[in-house]
């Protein structure tokens, strides 16, 4: 389950110092994904299990440095077992932050008791997810999830954005769906190492991610 480990991390918990542990597996296929290694089941073969007693040894010696922990994937949610494994963090002292696509709002219900901050990928308006994501999704689910997390007080979601998926529609769309909440940012996606090679061919420039930032702004104002 467990395929990746990074003691320290100054980005990836909003103002906190963290670990990341990487979780491997995801029901999703999104053609801009950037981690094919966490994903595909050949290349996920290739990557050695990280015992869970390990990972908790390095977290127990990291802290007094670290704030917490990102528990990331792939998508973590997949398993029962990182429930577990993120009560097992709170028991330490430690902060939880839980990255997920938010297809499993029955997962997120059990384990936000033991996290503290929340970051959902929303991939595009719902009437094209199944296109962002490469596979077919149960939209109720993706809902369910939203209304959860816009709930929880330290939350965020967030887009990927590339034009084949992600327009100036969606985003209106999606900024809809999380209405109520301010916490919602994109990122452009990345052109190296995607599942669909043809995606570096098609990315915002750095001029249209700027704009489609502002518009953001505007939205969320």
């Amino acid at each position: 389950m467990i395929k990746g480990f990074s003691g320290t991390t100054l980005i990836d918990f909003p103002g906190k110092i963290a670990s990341i542990i990487f979780i491997g597996g995801c029901n999703f296929r999104c053609p801009i994904c950037h981690n094919p290694e966490l994903v595909l089941p050949e290349l996920l073969r290739e990557l050695k299990d990280i015992d869970e007693e390990y990972i908790i040894k390095e977290i127990e010696r990291r802290k007094g440095f670290i704030d917490g922990v990102v528990i990331t994937g792939g998508e973590p949610l997949l398993y029962d077992e990182t429930i577990e494994l993120a009560k097992r963090i709170k028991e330490n002292g430690l902060l939880v932050k839980l990255d997920t696509n938010g297809s499993f709002p029955e997962r997120l219900k059990k384990i936000i008791p033991f996290v503290d901050y929340i970051a959902m990928d929303i991939k595009t308006s719902l009437e094209r997810y199944n296109h962002a994501a490469g596979v077919s999704v149960e939209i109720d689910k993706i809902i369910e999830s939203i209304e959860i997390i816009k709930k929880f007080p330290e939350h965020e979601f967030r887009t990927t954005i590339h034009p084949d998926f992600v327009t100036r529609e969606d985003i209106i769309k999606i900024c809809e769906m999380i209405k109520g909440s301010k916490n919602y940012t994109i990122q452009n996606a990345k052109g190296y190492k995607n599942i669909d090679e043809n995606i570096r061919k098609r990315l915002y420039s750095d001029k249209e991610f700027e704009e489609l930032k502002e518009f953001v702004r505007n939205i969320l104002k």
